[in-house]
């Protein structure tokens, strides 16, 4: 049986959907249109097949991604983001800014160290 999450805050339940490096860059990626698998993984360079499934699958449970099977030969399937999925893009843009606005230095005070 599984087990039962249980959140502590809005903030707590947001940033378990979003948790780690390529569950946010998954969805930005997403946010420019509807994606097959193998686009996702050029565009998102250094993640592995077994990792961008399990986030896909986990995206897909937390109905902010939604997969799509065309039956064709060849089997096509392509991933987009559902409306939740847009409203948390829309949510991650001011982080976004505050990360271009801040990259440079944060890049230097973490070189440094």
């Amino acid at each position: 049986m599984p087990q039962c999450q249980k959140f502590v805050s809005g903030l707590d339940a947001g940033i378990d959907v979003v948790g780690g490096k390529w569950k946010v860059l998954i969805l930005w990626a997403l946010g420019q249109g509807p994606k097959r698998f193998g686009e996702l993984k050029r565009e998102l360079a250094g993640v592995s097949e077994k990792m961008l499934i399990q986030h896909l699958r986990e995206l897909e449970r937390d109905e902010v991604v939604h997969r799509e099977v065309h039956h064709a030969v060849p089997p096509k399937v392509e991933y987009s983001l559902t409306g939740s999925g847009t409203t948390l893009i829309e949510a991650l843009r001011p982080l976004g800014a505050w990360g271009c606005d801040r990259k440079e230095r944060l890049e230097e005070i973490r070189s440094a160290g």
